[in-house]
């Protein structure tokens, strides 16, 4: 049993994972960056913003403060969207202890670095190898109801693995390690990018063939990606591969999915994050793998196409035209056999 478990940020997934760790913890202090939602989930026990219909477990609480979020924590988990997690970390560096085991559950590649979530978090609060990712099929809206899910979480300290996996494990929530720290956050990163363009070719009314076809073409794509960033292609058979690529380019709960139907029907991402109060992961994530991608010579078909509709002026019917004049190579090209 933990005691103290401090977890940065009030959105649908922090709010879950505060849920999960409640269950293992005696204290769970939610981060808010508006003091108003803070306030909030003290007097309801109910997040105003975000999922807004569960019941947050009794000891959950929640705070503005930074120092008092992390104060003697026996562990943090890091749940802030990607384009503000340094800015937002950085408000913590005077409070967060060299030694506090760090669970980052943000997913992406951050612009121009080309530094994944963890590294980002390394860099702003320092010493990497108490810093872990915990990644797979997991839809906060699920978990919220004890439904069946799994993760895997992936360190360089294998210690530190362990310690978050019996920080969440429970039930109905399964939890699996692995030392491929780099592999299972690149394959978060991609997966997004092929939801993205999986909800283009639903809202524009394209088949079952066509979306197995984005899905195991993505699964290439990732792998060619993920190795790489120095990650093990067999990483992409997994949770955090395959597993969240499965429900990610699928589900109704997929802000990645929807937004890619929207997009086929004339809304912007502006449009779009505005309504929802949700960031799309995969819009960010576009950007860095496509700026990887051209840097380290990587082949990304699927990531440059979603690139050119959301950022080139690209319409959705063009891109798929410029995709299928492409020649098919061997299937598994630019992967060791």
């Amino acid at each position: 049993m933990f005691n103290k478990v401090a977890v940065i940020g009030t959105g649908s997934w922090g709010t879950a994972a505060a849920g999960l760790a409640a269950q293992n913890a005696r204290e769970v202090v939610l981060w808010a960056r508006s003091p108003e939602v803070a306030q909030a989930i003290n007097a309801t026990h109910r997040n105003p913003r975000h999922l807004t219909g569960y019941d947050l477990p009794s000891n959950v609480t929640s705070t503005h403060d930074q120092a008092q979020a992390v104060t003697e924590v026996d562990a943090i988990v890091v749940a802030v969207p990607s384009n503000h997690l340094r800015k937002v970390l950085a408000g913590f560096v005077d409070f967060v202890k060299p030694n506090a085991p760090i669970l980052v559950l943000t997913k992406g590649i951050e612009p121009r670095t080309h530094l994944l979530m963890t590294e980002v978090v390394s860099d702003v609060l320092g010493n990497p190898q108490r810093v872990a990712a915990l990644t797979g099929p997991n839809h906060a809206e699920e978990i919220c109801l004890h439904m069946v899910s799994a993760a895997v979480v992936g360190a360089e300290d294998e210690a530190i693995a362990k310690l978050f996996q019996q920080l969440f494990i429970n039930t109905s929530f399964r939890v699996y390690k692995t030392d491929d720290l780099r592999g299972i956050e690149a394959c978060a990163a991609v997966k997004n990018v092929i939801a993205i363009a999986c909800g283009i070719c639903a809202g524009k009314g394209y088949g079952d063939n066509t979306m197995a076809v984005l899905m195991t073409r993505g699964l290439a794509e990732m792998s060619r990606v993920v190795v790489t960033m120095g990650g093990n292609p067999m990483t992409c058979m997994g949770l955090a591969g395959m597993g969240d690529l499965v429900v990610t380019c699928t589900s109704e709960h997929s802000r990645n999915r929807t937004f890619g139907v929207a997009l086929s029907h004339g809304a912007s991402l502006e449009s779009y994050e505005a309504s929802t109060h949700m960031v799309v992961e995969g819009a960010r994530a576009c950007v860095s793998i496509h700026e990887l991608a051209e840097e380290r010579h990587i082949e990304t078909p699927l990531t440059n196409a979603v690139h050119a509709i959301l950022y080139e002026g690209t319409n959705v019917e063009e891109a798929a035209r410029t995709l299928l004049s492409r020649t098919p190579h061997e299937e598994f090209y630019g992967l060791d056999s």
